[in-house]
């Protein structure tokens, strides 16, 4: 089971971005007990858990090519991503939407190197969770 788990997830599921998103995470849950299924029955039940596993895995690797292939259907499948601070004001109805306190967010920046909220131009969180932040640009005049 492990061999069967370990050459689907290495050849079919390759391409990642280094983020775990939702989709990520439902499949790995699902695979698991899926894997899980073969592993505790006879042996008879490891062909039956591999069929499992590849379906979850085929299914997984479909919505993502349709979601590339298909603009219309990326939206349906990933959410955009949401405005939290545009000009340096905090969007307080779009942080309430996600549940993301002033405290949360300035955490977030000074983990990216930005202590002033005014520096912000804007800052989205994205659909993996991640917080982007796009910093005003400074122009540095020299007197002469």
């Amino acid at each position: 089971m492990y061999l069967a788990l370990f050459i689907l997830l290495r050849v079919i599921l390759k391409r990642q971005t280094g983020t775990l998103g939702m989709t990520d995470l439902l499949l790995i849950t699902l695979i698991a007990d899926a894997s899980q299924n073969g592993m505790a029955g006879d042996y008879r039940s490891i062909p039956d858990g591999i069929v499992l596993v590849v379906t979850i895995i085929f299914w997984d690797y479909a919505l993502d090519w349709l979601s590339f292939k298909s603009p219309r259907f990326q939206r349906l499948i990933k959410s955009p991503p949401l405005p939290l601070i545009k000009n340096g004001n905090l969007l307080q109805r779009n942080m309430r939407k996600e549940l993301i306190t002033k405290a949360d967010l300035m955490g977030q920046l000074r983990e990216q190197g930005i202590s002033d909220i005014s520096k912000v131009k804007e800052a989205y969180m994205e659909s993996d969770g991640q917080i982007s932040v796009i910093e005003h640009e400074e122009h540095h005049e020299k007197g002469g």
